[in-house]
């Protein structure tokens, strides 16, 4: 049975231990081809129960007396993270703020644990947010940012940092380094243990970006030996638009780090309301404020789901489906003018793949206008395409590379004008 034979993803499908889970989520159109995971995971149907539950059975009846047990709900839907996605014991994990508020905390506290040293290195292909803030603290502090380039032609395999490549960058000055655990734009999976050793050999930390990977493969931090993550959980986590994120910090470096934001949540003595902060032990003490408990509890929903089915069930699915998708473009898209910015080996992509063409925002745009399949774009000629394992099946993603390839091959997507589209 050959991959261009739709039996061939139906076989699959057919095999999959994880098939049973496409059903507990809300899906409105069974004919519509989803491949934007990546960026928003699905409804799990159980987070409309638990979500109306809280509603109507905590906040409702309970009103204030309820904090007495959601005060520390970040900590604990930060374990469950922990060790449904992330292979991390408990009390590493805080489930809180946004990925960005995040980074920027984990830099500030990176920047102040090691004085005197005035580098700081990101990369070129590194989602916008991460390298924004870097730009400003190195505005702000008289750092020398160094921003490799890896971009698409710049002669890196597929945006991937490697060690070989990054240690010319190394010195005795870098305070940091921070990169992706999947590159954003190409997919491309990046050695998180081999280059935080790296940079440990400097006395460097390591700030990991995990946003495009959490849920999708099995980082293994503990195992891995990082110290420093960060990532969303409305992506392969399928905890809603806005959820909240979620920040690691390994129990080797927590108490010699300190944050800039210093919130109340953080006190050691928290309802004391003191004059002078006094941090608390563990990740309490890098928590802000007041935790989203509606966010948390669909967190608590679907990341529950990752932890039944097992994030290495879902690591491997990700590695058949991303093959899957490989050998169609070989078969179906490549003779069109595709190429592919995106490693063939498994242990070097995660859960989307890149395919590259000059119309590619026509082509995005005109999938889900004419053939009720839902991609997304990145600049400059990106279009990216994901298997999220738990709500995705393989003919799904066969079905959605066929219409991509009747769309290009009719020159259908011509139709189509994407001066004013704004969200991609």
């Amino acid at each position: 049975m050959k991959v261009t034979d739709r039996e061939y993803a139906l076989n699959l499908d057919s095999k999959d231990p994880l098939a049973k889970y496409k059903n507990e989520f809300v899906i409105s159109d069974p004919d519509l081809c989803y491949l934007d995971g990546n960026s928003l995971g699905r409804l799990p149907k159980k987070t409309i129960e638990v979500v109306n539950n809280y509603l109507t059975q905590e906040w409702g009846p309970r009103i204030v007396e309820g904090w007495a047990e959601w005060i520390d709900e970040a900590e604990s839907v930060g374990d469950l993270i922990g060790r449904a996605a992330l292979g991390a014991a408990p009390g590493q994990v805080l489930a809180c703020d946004t990925t960005s508020v995040n980074f920027y905390q984990l830099v500030g506290a990176a920047l102040a644990a090691r004085p005197g040293r005035k580098t700081i290195i990101i990369d070129k292909a590194n989602f916008p947010t991460d390298r924004y803030i870097l730009q400003g603290f190195a505005e702000r502090h008289g750092l020398n940012l160094i921003e490799i380039d890896n971009e698409e032609g710049s002669g890196f395999a597929h945006e991937r940092i490697t060690p070989e490549l990054l240690r010319p960058y190394m010195s005795e000055d870098v305070a940091f380094i921070t990169f992706e655990v999947i590159q954003y734009r190409s997919g491309a999976r990046n050695d998180i243990k081999a280059l935080t050793e790296l940079a440990r050999e400097y006395g460097a930390l390591a700030i990991w970006d995990a946003s495009h990977a959490v849920g999708a493969i099995d980082m293994k931090l503990d195992e891995s030996g990082v110290d420093l993550v960060v990532g969303c959980t409305y992506k392969y986590g399928n905890s809603g638009p806005g959820s909240p994120a979620w920040m690691y910090v390994s129990k080797r470096v927590q108490a010699e780090l300190k944050t800039p934001i210093q919130g109340w949540f953080a006190q050691r003595n928290q309802f004391a309301m003191g004059p002078v902060f006094e941090k608390n032990d563990g990740m309490r003490g890098f928590q802000i404020a007041s935790p989203s408990l509606i966010g948390l509890r669909c967190i608590q929903s679907a990341f529950g789901m990752i932890q039944e089915a097992t994030i290495e069930e879902i690591d491997r699915k990700c590695a058949i489906g991303t093959q899957m998708m490989i050998e169609l473009f070989d078969e179906w898209l490549a003779p069109l003018g595709f190429t592919m910015n995106t490693s063939r080996l498994a242990h070097e992509r995660g859960g989307h793949i890149s395919l590259v063409h000059p119309d590619a925002k026509r082509i995005s745009i005109a999938l889900r206008e004419f053939a009720n399949v839902i991609p997304d774009y990145r600049e400059p000629n990106s279009i990216r395409v994901a298997i999220s394992p738990l709500p995705t099946s393989y003919v799904e993603i066969w079905d959605g590379f066929a219409r991509l390839r009747d769309l290009v091959s009719t020159r259908q997507y011509e139709k189509i004008n994407a001066e004013n589209i704004k969200v991609t």
